[in-house]
């Protein structure tokens, strides 16, 4: 019934699809098995991509070859560029997608790439022969082969939902769990633990009072977030979200239901994420605010639910249905179904490679909230990259594993394998130390050529890069090149205001002032505008950035340099820690649990000192 396959990947959420296209682009014959084929890419909570450090991730999704910001571009209803009033480094977009055409647009693109093929059952256990898996065994009792297996179980694994004082086995709501798989691997000697995360409820939009809260409508300019040419709304045809808060009576009605939350009574077991904590989480930690902020955001376009962002929850269905009411715009709202947590098995990331192979069984790759993540980007990014090993290990080729100095996705799989995750984990431009370099602008000019020489990017892709590449040294060469004279410019420079100039001056040196604009200098200069008028924006946008802030990214570039230096030091792979007595306890017990590859990676795990790192160089000098 079964061929043998080069990849099976199991699950079909965003890492188990970025997975299976990865792999199968890049030419492996792949098998996606799913509990379900109806819910394949689900948005299983908030309707939205990007944001905050997260749209730089799925601008380098996109800039790789996967297709999360295709799709988002194909679904979205909204969209806004966040922190413009920050620097390029801190831009982030987001956009607000319809939840069903977001997932059938994802199923229709993997059914319409080459080498997938498509199984409904759940995966129950892995063949495993020496050490190495070799396959996957189903819930009907099928043994499936395969050079490589990816898992990428998000919530399903051993998952219970709870809402108040019920509980119930469940992967998502009306969903089962998945079993089977964690009693297996902790048999062969894996790590595991839980965590949980959660949901808010989902009301009738028609029933709520729109004029109570603040409208939030999408931005005037949409780029969106694939570097190709995909068909997108316009900036008019775009939904509004809208704001409310809640106030003391709504905190008041919750409080009446903590001692039977399940948080609160030691019921759930697992760590929730923190920076995306329960309403009544927030209003215990945070009792000195008399409100929170509430996003009311729609599902798509031809459906009246709302989800309302800021109030996930698991309190008893009755005590969300009171709070609720008392917020303002929500006095007379229908709730289709309660918030609920869930709490689900993960793996400590820390047993894994850079490639998100597995160190105890070969050929075993993990990818999304089975490493500890939380967030559909950050599953979607590291699915990517374990579809993309998972392929080259079936090719007996090196793995491709991006630095921090790279992307975004570099400091994310670093910071889980150096490390490890107590809580889920989420993305922050903080994380990064050298985010002026990794911009969500300049994603295709970091880590597209490299994606095309594995195979992955198309051509088509490499091209658009080259173009993009040749129109940025030509704007750059005219803008420092081109000389203004005090007569063109300083109606303009007086109207801003900033200080007129009284010699020629180069176009870059006006661009360098704070406060000018490319675009407004363009309209001002008509020998400029004329210059540059054949040029796309995207263009003009990079080279903007690349001659304001030149002077920053060339001092990134310096300690890039720098700190590659212990990048490049390897570790041996058995290097023997136990006879370094100089080492810290804790630095000892932390580099044979972790197994770092590099001096860098060492100098990265948590509780390790740079005495330790040090001691360590000078013994591998021995």
């Amino acid at each position: 019934m079964f061929s043998t396959y080069d990849v099976i990947v199991v699950g079909a959420g965003h890492a188990g699809c970025e997975a299976a296209a990865a792999a199968a682009n890049m030419g492996s014959k792949v098998l996606l098995v799913t509990m379900n084929l109806q819910t394949i890419a689900q948005m299983s909570c908030n309707p939205a991509m990007g944001g905050i450090a997260k749209g730089q991730i799925v601008r380098e999704i996109d800039a790789l070859g996967g297709y999360s910001g295709i799709v988002t571009d194909a679904s979205m209803i909204q969209f806004r560029m966040l922190n413009k009033s920050k620097g390029p480094a801190m831009w982030s977009p987001r956009a607000q997608s319809d939840r069903m055409l977001f997932s059938q647009k994802w199923r229709a693109m993997l059914e319409q790439t080459p080498n997938i093929d498509f199984y409904q059952d759940m995966v129950k256990g892995l063949l495993i022969k020496e050490q190495c898996c070799v396959g996957v065994i189903t819930g009907m009792g099928h043994e499936i082969k395969a050079t490589t297996v990816v898992l990428t179980n998000g919530t399903f694994l051993n998952g219970i939902i709870h809402v108040g004082e019920k509980k119930f086995g469940g992967g998502r709501v009306a969903e089962k769990a998945a079993t089977g798989i964690t009693e297996q691997l902790v048999e062969l000697g894996f790590e595991s633990d839980r965590l949980k995360t959660g949901t808010p409820p989902r009301v009738d939009g028609r029933s709520l009072d729109y004029s109570k809260m603040e409208e939030q409508k999408g931005d005037e300019e949409i780029s969106g977030f694939s570097f190709l040419s995909v068909p997108a709304i316009t900036p008019e045809q775009q939904k509004s979200c809208w704001i409310t808060y809640t106030n003391q009576t709504v905190h008041d009605v919750l409080k009446t239901g903590f001692n039977r939350s399940p948080m609160y009574s030691g019921r759930i077991e697992g760590v929730g994420p923190r920076y995306c904590p329960s309403i009544e989480d927030k209003v215990n930690r945070f009792a000195d605010k008399d409100r929170h902020q509430i996003f009311v955001e729609p599902e798509g376009w031809d459906t009246i639910e709302i989800y309302v962002n800021g109030f996930s929850t698991s309190l008893p269905e009755e005590v969300q249905f009171e709070a609720i009411r008392m917020i303002p715009g929500f006095e007379k709202a229908k709730m289709f179904r309660p918030g609920y947590a869930i709490e689900y098995d993960y793996f400590p990331p820390t047993q894994l490679h850079y490639s998100l192979e597995t160190k105890r069984i070969k050929n075993l790759f993990f990818a999304g909230q089975i490493n500890g993540t939380t967030g559909y980007e950050e599953a979607a990014c590291q699915g990517l990259i374990a579809g993309m090993n998972a392929h080259l290990a079936t090719q007996h080729k090196a793995p491709f594993i991006l630095k921090r100095s790279d992307a975004y996705i570099g400091v994310l799989i670093d910071d889980l394998i150096s490390k490890g995750t107590e809580e889920p984990y989420r993305m922050f431009t903080s994380r990064a130390e050298f985010r002026t370099l990794l911009r969500q602008d300049n994603a295709d000019l970091r880590l597209t050529e490299k994606s095309y020489i594995l195979g992955l990017a198309s051509s088509e892709r490499l091209k658009i890069l080259k173009e993009k590449r040749e129109a940025i040294n030509y704007i750059t060469n005219i803008i420092n090149s081109l000389s203004i004279e005090p007569n063109e410019v300083n109606d303009y420079l007086n109207s801003i205001p900033t200080s007129p100039i009284i010699q020629k001056q180069k176009a870059a040196q006006l661009l360098l002032r704070p406060g000018i604009r490319l675009n407004e200098l363009q309209a001002a200069l008509p020998r400029l505008s004329e210059a540059l008028m054949h040029n796309k924006q995207d263009a003009l946008d990079e080279a903007e950035i690349q001659i304001k802030y030149n002077i920053y990214i060339e001092k990134e570039r310096e300690l890039v340099s720098k700190m590659s230096k212990l990048e490049d030091l390897m570790i041996p792979e058995n290097f023997n820690y136990t006879h370094i007595s100089a080492l810290s306890t804790e630095a000892r017990l932390k580099f044979i649990s972790v197994k770092p590859r590099t001096l860098g990676q060492a100098s990265r795990i948590s509780g390790v000192n740079p005495s330790d790192v040090q001691i360590l160089m000078v013994y591998m000098g021995r």
